[in-house]
C-alpha cells in the first residue's frame, strides 16, 4: 500500500499530462489534432480513469486505517522563512479525490455525446482535463500557499470554460463576470493568508490554528485582528462557492456548455470553497465570531437561492440557483460546527447535482432537434412538457435527482440535509427555521421543474404558440389554464389575459423551420450511461451517514476531535429527536411537492393568478433580486438570538 502513497502525486499530474499533450497538438498540429477527435478524447478519459483508480485505492487504504501521509520538498528559503511544496493524503483528501475524479470521469464520457458536433470538441477536452488537474492539485495541497496557487488555476480554467463559446457575447460576458467577482474574493483570501502568516509565522493549517488560539488567549494578538483575518480568508470561499453577496457570477456561468456546468456545480469550483473552509477549520473553530458570520452567510444564501429558483423558466438557471442554495446549507453547517454534516452534504450533492445538470443537458440536446440551437428556446421549460415519453432514461434519473435534493428518504439528500438541520437546530433555532423553509421551497421548485419538463403534453413542436408560452401567462398555459384564466386567489392582469386568449384561439400550426424533428429523442448512450451511473450514489450513498450507523462521520471528523470522541457522541443518538426533526423536514418537502403537483401537474391552482397577487415579490424573484431588506432583518434578528 505504501507504493500507492509514493505515487499519489500522479493523480493531479495525469490529467495535466493529457491537457498538455492535446494542447501542444492543437498549437503545433491543429488540423491533425482536430481530425483525431475521439483519439484525443480517449486519451484524456483514460488518464482521468487511471487517476480515479488511484483515488479509490487511496480511499480504501485510508478506510483500512493507514496513517495520513505527507511528502514535501523545500521550495523556497530566506533566513528563517521556509516554504515547502508537496502533497498530503488524509481522510478528507482521499474523499475529495474520489468525488472529483468520479464526477470528472463521467462528465468526460458524457461530453463525447453532447459536444459531438462542436468544432471545439478537442479544445473542450483539453480544458476539462486542465480543470480537473487544477482541482485535484488543490485537494492534495499540504499548505495554504499551494492551495492558493491551485485556487487561482481553478479560477482560470472556469474562465476558459464558461467563455468556451467566446464568439457569443453572453458567454464572453459571463466569463468576465465570473473572473472579476472571484478576484474580489481571492484578494480577500490573499490578505487573510498574509495576515495569518504575519501572526503565526506558518502556512500549515494545524500550526496556524494552534498558534492563533494561543496568541488570542495570551493577549498577544487582538481578538479583532483574529476575526478580521478569519473573515478575509472566508471571502475566498464566499466567491468560489457563490455565497451572498458574491453569488452573482454562478447563474451567468450557465452560458458555458452543459458538461462544464455539471463539473463546476458538482465537484470542482464551487466545492473548492467548502473544502477550504474544512481545511481551515483549525483556524475558524478558534474564532467564534467568524463561525457566526459563516453560519449566517450560509443560511441566508440557502434561502436567497431558493427564493430566486422558484420563478426561473430556464432549466439550467433554475439548477444554478439551486446550487447556490445547497452550497448555503454546506457553509451554514460549517459555521455551526457541523463539520462532518457539511462535508457529507458536499458528497451527496456532488452526485445528484451532477446527474441533474447532465440530465438538463440531455433535455437540451433532445430539444435542439425540434427548436434548433437557440438556447432561449432549447432551455425554456415552458416549451418542453411530456418529455418522459420520448426520453425515459433522462426522465427517470432526473426524477431521482429531484427526490434526492428534496430530502425524501431514503435518497441521499435526505440523510445529509437532515443532519445539517438537526445540528443547526441545536446551535440556533432561527438558522434551523430558515433551513427548514428552504427545504420546502427546494422541493417545490425542483418538482415544478420536473412536472413542467417531463409531464403533460409536448409543447415544443408548436412554434405558433412559442411567443404566447413565453409571455407572462406562459406558466398558466403550461398548467392548463388556457380556458379558465381567472381561476385562483387572484385574477390575471389585462395583458396576461389577452396573451392567454390569443393562445386559446391559436390555430396551433406546426412550423418546424427551427429544427429538423417534430419530437425530441433520447440522448446517445455516452450521455445516458453517466446518468444511470450517477443515479446509484444519488439513491444509496446517503446510507453511509445514517444516524443509526454513521460510517461517514467515523471516517470524516473535525481535526480537533478523536475517533473515540466521535464514537462516544454517536452512542448518544436520540431516536425521538431524530424522528421529530426528520418528520418536520420531510413534511415541509411533501408540502412543496404537493403544491408543485397541484399547480403544474394536476392544474388545480393557477400559478399566474398567484403571481399577479404578489407581483412585487414575484418580480423580485424573477429578476434575481437580492432581498436587501430581508438581509438586514434576518441578520439583526439572528445575531440578537
Amino acid at each position: 500500500m505504501e507504493v500507492i502513497y509514493q505515487y499519489a502525486w500522479l493523480i493531479p499530474v495525469l490529467p495535466l499530462l493529457g491537457a498538455m499533450l492535446v494542447g501542444l497538438g492543437l498549437i503545433s498540429l491543429n488540423q491533425v489534432t482536430n481530425s483525431l477527435r475521439q483519439l484525443n478524447a480517449a486519451l484524456i478519459i483514460s488518464l482521468t480513469g487511471v487517476a480515479m483508480g488511484l483515488s479509490f485505492a487511496l480511499l480504501w487504504s485510508q478506510i483500512q486505517g493507514h496513517a495520513p501521509y505527507m511528502r514535501t520538498l523545500e521550495w523556497a528559503a530566506a533566513g528563517n522563512f521556509h516554504l515547502s511544496m508537496g502533497y498530503t493524503i488524509d481522510h478528507l483528501t482521499a474523499l475529495m479525490l474520489v468525488i472529483v475524479t468520479t464526477v470528472a470521469f463521467l462528465v468526460m464520457v458524457y461530453t463525447d455525446g453532447y459536444m459531438a458536433h462542436d468544432p471545439g470538441y478537442v479544445r473542450f477536452y483539453a480544458y476539462l482535463s486542465l480543470f480537473g488537474s487544477s482541482m485535484l492539485g488543490l485537494v492534495v495541497s499540504p499548505n495554504l500557499v499551494q492551495i492558493y496557487i491551485f485556487w487561482e488555476l481553478v479560477g482560470m480554467c472556469s474562465y476558459l470554460l464558461v467563455g468556451f463559446w467566446y464568439d457569443r457575447k453572453p458567454a464572453a460576458d459571463a466569463a468576465q463576470k465570473a473572473f472579476v467577482v472571484n478576484r474580489v474574493g481571492d484578494f480577500g483570501l490573499l490578505l487573510g493568508i498574509l495576515g495569518l502568516f504575519w501572526a503565526t509565522g506558518s502556512f500549515d493549517f494545524d500550526v496556524m490554528g494552534d498558534r492563533l488560539a494561543q496568541l488570542v488567549q495570551t493577549g498577544s494578538l487582538s481578538n479583532v485582528l483574529a476575526i478580521l483575518f478569519a473573515i478575509l480568508v472566508f471571502l475566498g470561499p464566499v466567491a468560489k462557492s457563490a455565497q451572498f453577496p458574491l453569488h452573482v457570477w454562478l447563474p451567468d456561468a450557465m452560458e458555458g456548455p452543459t458538461p462544464i456546468s455539471a463539473l463546476i456545480h458538482a465537484a470542482t469550483m464551487v466545492a473548492a470553497g467548502v473544502f477550504l473552509i474544512a481545511r481551515m477549520y483549525p483556524v475558524f473553530e478558534h474564532v467564534p465570531a467568524a463561525m457566526n458570520v459563516i453560519a449566517l452567510t450560509g443560511a441566508f444564501t440557502a434561502f436567497l437561492g431558493a427564493t430566486i429558483a422558484i420563478t426561473q423558466n430556464d432549466i439550467k438557471k433554475g439548477l444554478a440557483y439551486s446550487t447556490i442554495s445547497q452550497l448555503g446549507y454546506m457553509v451554514m453547517a460549517m459555521g455551526v460546527g457541523a463539520y462532518s454534516a457539511g462535508l457529507f452534504h458536499l458528497m451527496t450533492h456532488a452526485y445528484f447535482k451532477a446527474m441533474l445538470f447532465l440530465g438538463s443537458g440531455s433535455v437540451i440536446h433532445g430539444m435542439e432537434a425540434v427548436v434548433g440551437h437557440d438556447p432561449n428556446l432549447a432551455q425554456d421549460m415552458r416549451l418542453m412538457g411530456g418529455l418522459r415519453k420520448y426520453m425515459p432514461v433522462t426522465a427517470i434519473t432526473f426524477l431521482i435527482g429531484c427526490l434526492a435534493i428534496s430530502g425524501i428518504p431514503p435518497f441521499a439528500g435526505f440523510w445529509s440535509k437532515d443532519e445539517i438541520l438537526g445540528k443547526a437546530f441545536n446551535a440556533n433555532p432561527v438558522l434551523w427555521g430558515v433551513g427548514w423553509l428552504t427545504a420546502g421551497m427546494t422541493a417545490f421548485y425542483m418538482f415544478r421543474m420536473y412536472f413542467t419538463t417531463f409531464e403533460g403534453k409536448f409543447r415544443g413542436n408548436q412554434s405558433g404558440m412559442w411567443q404566447k408560452l413565453k409571455s407572462p401567462a406562459g406558466m398558466g398555459i403550461v398548467a392548463g389554464f388556457d380556458a379558465a384564466p381567472a381561476f385562483g386567489p387572484g385574477a390575471m392582469t389585462k395583458g396576461e389575459l389577452e396573451a392567454t386568449e390569443e393562445y386559446h384561439h391559436d390555430d396551433h400550426s406546426h412550423d418546424h423551420s427551427h429544427g429538423h424533428s417534430e419530437y425530441p429523442h433520447e440522448s446517445p448512450w455516452t450521455m445516458s450511461l453517466p446518468l444511470a451511473v450517477l443515479a446509484l450514489p444519488s439513491m444509496l450513498i446517503g446510507l453511509l451517514g445514517t444516524p443509526f450507523a454513521n460510517y461517514f462521520e467515523e471516517f470524516i471528523f473535525p481535526p480537533s476531535e478523536t475517533l473515540a470522541q466521535v464514537v462516544e457522541k454517536a452512542a448518544e443518538f436520540n431516536p425521538t429527536e431524530f424522528y421529530t426533526m426528520a418528520g418536520a423536514s420531510v413534511a415541509i418537502s411533501l408540502v412543496g411537492i404537493t403544491l408543485a403537483s397541484l399547480m403544474y401537474l394536476l392544474g388545480k391552482i393557477n400559478p399566474v393568478a398567484i403571481a399577479a397577487k404578489i407581483k412585487p415579490l414575484y418580480e423580485l424573484s424573477l429578476n434575481n433580486g437580492t432581498l436587501m431588506t430581508f438581509t438586514i432583518v434576518f441578520l439583526s434578528s439572528a445575531c440578537g438570538d
